[in-house]
């Protein structure tokens, strides 16, 4: 019986934190003064960032065709509309519930069994999240920790996926000499990581190169909202990303993402109002983008174009 009450409970959590961002913001701000400022926002830098956030979105679908390029090759499009849908899920969720979304899209569209998507998945935040924790530390490492520290810290975490990849070498090694039940399935498990070291490569450097620009961008959103200094924007837009990884997530990230954003802002004195005014205008962009990519998504194709069969008339 829990079990069944612990998604409603999830539910209940994520519309309490929405309530109350929306009571916060009129209370501290009020909503017509928050939503002011787009009214002065060039459309030009509106479209630009639209444009480069889309761009971010190819990025990602490119990342899981190239990775399941056996079942994904010749069907971009397909990839891309899967990608966006998740995303749009992921987003609008609360409790990261839109990541269930993986699986059963990539079964429904390429028929790719839940043993290969999940691991799959989990290898992508597992990049993503590192990505993020690597470029927080560029920008806090000067004034924090030091230069020199900061750049050997660096180093050492930027090797940690690397590190891992070689693990998984290792650990396949280790089991196929323990043959089992539990050993057959962790082995099925490690085999949908990446296996040759060209696919590992490939699949970090789509994640920096989609982290570096989407990061880029909501730093600069933030900066058109407020008078934050642009390396001061990324921090807090760093940390707004990552609160989607945390057990309490609010509906559309409602209340944690603004909470993240004002944390990353906070130890550089940027006054709490303005933080919060300039966080849920950049989490409104956010929005935005998600749910426009998703309505374009309807316009892509649902599922694999058939192969043509040849016909022998001899």
């Amino acid at each position: 019986m829990p079990k069944r009450q612990k998604p409603g409970l999830h539910y209940v959590a994520g519309t309490v934190l929405l309530l109350g961002l929306l009571f916060a913001v009129e209370t501290w701000i009020g909503w017509s003064a928050l939503l002011r400022p787009w009214l002065n926002l060039a459309p030009e830098y509106l479209i630009a960032g639209i444009i480069l956030i889309f761009l971010t979105y190819g990025l990602r679908a490119l990342r899981v065709y190239d990775y399941f390029i056996a079942d994904t090759r010749g069907q971009f499009g397909v990839c891309l509309r899967l990608s966006l849908q998740h995303n749009l899920l992921n987003n609008l969720l609360p409790m990261r519930s839109g990541e269930l979304a993986f699986p059963v899209l990539m079964s429904r569209c390429f028929s790719v069994p839940v043993m290969r998507s999940v691991p799959g998945l989990l290898w992508f935040r597992f990049l993503d999240l590192h990505t993020l924790i690597a470029f927080a530390l560029i920008v806090i490492s000067e004034p924090f920790i030091g230069q020199t520290l900061g750049a050997v810290l660096g180093l050492l975490w930027m090797s940690v996926p690397w590190l891992a990849f070689r693990l998984t070498a290792f650990w396949q090694a280790r089991l196929a000499r323990h043959p089992g039940r539990v050993s057959n399935f962790v082995q099925r498990i490690l085999e949908s990581l990446p296996q040759q070291p060209r696919l590992f490569w490939r699949s970090w450097l789509w994640t920096l190169l989609n982290w570096s620009i989407k990061l880029a961008v909501f730093a600069w959103i933030l900066t058109l909202f407020s008078n934050i200094p642009l390396g001061t924007a990324w921090i807090g837009a760093t940390l707004g990303d990552f609160t989607s990884v945390l057990p309490i997530h609010g509906v559309a990230g409602a209340g944690t993402y603004e909470a993240g954003v004002v944390a990353g802002l906070a130890p550089f004195g940027i006054n709490p109002t303005e933080a919060l005014q300039a966080a849920v205008n950049l989490h409104l962009f956010v929005l935005g983008c998600t749910l426009l990519s998703g309505a374009l998504s309807l316009l892509l194709p649902a599922l694999p174009a058939p192969t043509p069969v040849e016909v022998n008339h001899d």
